[in-house]
């Protein structure tokens, strides 16, 4: 488990991406109190670093369930997230065991990190830094989204995505993005400037 320290850290860059991202957010306080996608994450490190402890995987299933009940939001205890990942509104969101969420990703509410088979391995999605996921997309399978690229809302994507790439559409087509669409990984994305989708 990180340092008491860490932890923190943590939990305020989680914060301060909420307060980043999104224009409703007025305060630390506000967001810490009341935004269910911060929770989320927040519970998930914990289930997540007990899902690594030898005889913990119950408890940290556990952990994942309450965190479910609580926020609408379920997330696997093995997953992977990075740093400063934000849920929107959060309802709905699924997380499956074997997704990677790379660093300062944006999920909107009702998107699914989801597999395709019950096949053993890796057959959930993996996301790449600074990457957008509209309410609703469906990410299906064990495909690779680059960095930066955005998934429209109820786009269902099932081949890999290419970095700075927009995918629109039943299934989902990749498109190129333009200059103004896509935030560079790991940016400061202030509230006039949010993803446009």
């Amino acid at each position: 488990m990180p340092a008491p320290g860490g932890w923190l850290r943590a939990a305020l860059e989680d914060v301060d991406a909420a307060l980043a991202r999104d224009p409703a957010a007025r305060s630390r306080l506000e967001v810490v109190l009341t935004y269910p996608g911060v929770h989320a994450v927040w519970a998930h490190r914990v289930a997540h670093a007990l899902w690594h402890r030898p005889g913990l995987w119950l408890p940290a299933r556990l952990v994942a369930h309450w965190a479910r009940m609580v926020t609408g939001i379920e997330i696997h205890p093995a997953a992977q997230l990075g740093r400063r990942v934000f849920i929107d509104h959060g309802a709905g969101v699924v997380v499956g065991e074997t997704a990677v969420v790379g660093d300062d990703v944006l999920l909107y509410h009702g998107a699914t990190l989801g597999g395709r088979t019950g096949a053993v391995g890796v057959r959930h999605p993996q996301l790449g830094a600074g990457v957008v996921v509209g309410a609703g997309a469906r990410l299906l399978g064990p495909i690779v989204v680059g960095d930066g690229a955005q998934v429209g809302a109820n786009a269902v994507v099932t081949k890999d995505v290419p970095a700075g790439a927009v995918v629109v559409g039943v299934p989902g087509v990749v498109r190129p993005a333009r200059a103004d669409e896509v935030p560079a990984p790991g940016a400061d994305v202030p509230n006039a400037t949010r993803p446009v989708i």
